[in-house]
């Protein structure tokens, strides 16, 4: 079994992914418009543009998302998508990137249980934990 977040953007889910695809060194290996559906001729004029669908890999796992459509969207809240990173200097390079534009909620930093971690909401409002532990 394999757990992957699926993340929902307010029509940036396409800049959003490319901004991951560099923060976390990871690929996109999949990105679908609504307007490339067969069901685009059902999906209002303004979604057309907008991702039904992308997945990026990267380290092992998969990030997935998509943009929903305005009435149903939600600012992300009560998770966070968490990075354990082995390398200190690699952690803290993807907290930065990851904090690059957004708010960091927590510096990185060594804490009793980490050599570093920090947490911090991206440009896009999703909110991300980058630890690297002492093993």
């Amino acid at each position: 079994m394999q757990i992957n977040p699926y993340l929902l953007f307010n029509g940036q889910c396409a800049a959003a992914m490319k901004f991951y695809e560099k923060c976390l060194d990871g690929e996109i290996t999949m990105i679908m418009t609504y307007g490339d559906t067969p069901a685009a001729s059902h999906v209002p004029a303004e979604m057309d543009k907008q991702v039904i669908h992308a997945t990026l890999t990267a380290g092992g796992f998969q990030l997935q998302a998509s943009d929903c459509p305005k009435e149903q969207y939600k600012k992300p809240q009560g998770f966070s998508v968490t990075l354990q990173i082995s390398d200190l200097a690699k952690a803290e390079a993807t907290f930065n990137a990851l904090a690059e534009g957004g708010k960091t909620t927590m510096p990185f930093g060594k804490t009793f249980w980490a050599k570093g971690f920090g947490m911090a909401e991206d440009k896009f409002g999703i909110p991300w934990m980058v630890n690297c532990g002492e093993g």
